[in-house]
């Protein structure tokens, strides 16, 4: 990453200004190799990097908090310039912090992770705001991968291996009827949904069912979904549009009052399409369920980053609940992780780190004499494409698009 020609005076006064600055590196970089590309990240604040390896040099010399010109003091005169330029990169573009400016709120919010960190964190921001392609898209991108590699099996056998045959399953009662009928549905009546249905669905999703005492922890939550340390770390909120005596708006779940509380009145059902990008199918539908977790209740427990597996487990458990209950009410559920994850989190003002969407359910009514996914729909899921790749620009630190 070689230096910028300092062309006139204004600009060269401008970089020998940094000599006093207090300068470190930023806690939350992660480098890794891409092809022949040496790639440095802030997965804090989502800037993405080509380099060249003195970089990796320059960055562990600010390791602490220490001045310019204690680097340019290790240097022959004649690079000062050039590592003035490289400096002022670095601090542009989030790889050094500066010690007379206030860190980035998404960097203050990623200290908070800082026992998980890098592995938690990165994997949380590098899956967030994919783009989707649409179902043509994607049928043509299958079709074509399908010729050069068939699909996987969907089943594993151990050939030669003795078989036992299992009893067969009585499923004549209430529950396997309810497993055996749960689907995604894709096509919804207009019919509003019940309000007591509505609240019977989040209420056996996430209220609060009881409390119980943990010796060293004090009082606990007990759901009707499993929880790892019964952190219960996801809370719910809802885009509510079409159900009865309920007025359009996002709310939250008070999981322990068992209520919605308002957070905005003002929407319309133009942000389905906004949340759920290229899924049109998904419209009509009475109301949106998303699941956010509250991170610090799982960081205060377990100090690990295989701990961030249990918030994504938990947010299958409660889903699927969520699902089963609605088949249950005779409702049309759905669950999907293509979502804008970002707008959502604006729209809920969640900032995306110490609270964050990572998943979302939705339900309606069924239609009359309806699939639960008509054929046409079947293999519209939206694809999940990369977006934020290193873009290519010899000699320059350039923002990720």
């Amino acid at each position: 990453m070689p230096a910028k020609r300092t062309g006139s005076g204004v600009a060269r006064s401008r970089t020998v200004e940094i000599d006093g600055l207090l300068c470190r590196r930023s806690p939350h970089l992660v480098s890794y190799w891409r092809g022949t590309d040496f790639v440095v990240e802030n997965y804090a604040t989502t800037v993405r990097a080509r380099a060249l390896p003195i970089t990796s040099d320059i960055l562990a010399f600010f390791d602490d908090w220490r001045r310019v010109d204690a680097l340019l003091a290790l240097r022959p005169s004649d690079t000062h310039d050039a590592l003035r330029s490289l400096i002022a990169q670095l601090l542009e573009h989030s790889l050094l912090q500066r010690s007379d400016q206030e860190l980035p709120e998404r960097e203050r919010a990623m200290a908070l992770w800082e026992k998980w960190n890098p592995a938690a964190g990165f994997f949380h921001v590098a899956t967030k705001d994919v783009n989707f392609v649409d179902m043509n898209t994607q049928v043509r991108s299958l079709r074509e991968r399908s010729r050069a590699a068939p699909m996987p099996d969907p089943v594993k056998r151990y050939p030669g291996a003795r078989q036992i045959p299992l009893p067969s399953s009585s499923l004549e009662s209430e529950f396997p009827r309810a497993l055996l009928t749960r689907r995604t549905w894709r096509r919804f009546s207009r019919k509003p949904v019940d309000l007591s249905s509505f609240g019977t669905l989040l209420g056996l999703t996430a209220g609060i069912q009881k409390w119980a005492h943990a010796e060293g922890e004090g009082k606990i939550a007990l759901k009707t979904s499993p929880s790892g340390g019964a952190r219960h770390a996801i809370e719910l909120y809802t885009l509510a549009l079409g159900v009865k005596n309920l007025p359009r708006g996002l709310y939250h779940y008070a999981a322990d009052a068992h209520a919605l509380e308002l957070i905005d009145p003002n929407v319309s059902g133009r942000l389905v399409g906004r949340y759920l990008p290229n899924q049109p199918w998904y419209k009509p539908a009475a109301a949106l369920v998303f699941f956010a977790p509250v991170f610090s209740r799982e960081l205060w427990r377990y100090t690990y980053a295989r701990a961030y597996r249990a918030v994504l487990i938990e947010a299958g458990h409660l889903c699927q609940t969520f699902c089963l209950t609605a088949t249950w009410l005779g409702l049309a559920p759905f669950c999907t992780m293509a979502l804008a994850d970002s707008l959502i989190e604006k729209h809920l003002d969640l900032d995306g780190i110490t609270e964050s969407v990572l998943y979302v359910a939705g339900v309606g009514t069924r239609p009359t004499n309806a699939e639960a996914t008509p054929p046409e729909t079947r293999t519209g899921r939206p694809s999940m494409l990369k977006r934020r790749e290193v873009q290519r620009f010899p000699g320059r630190i350039v923002r990720s698009s």
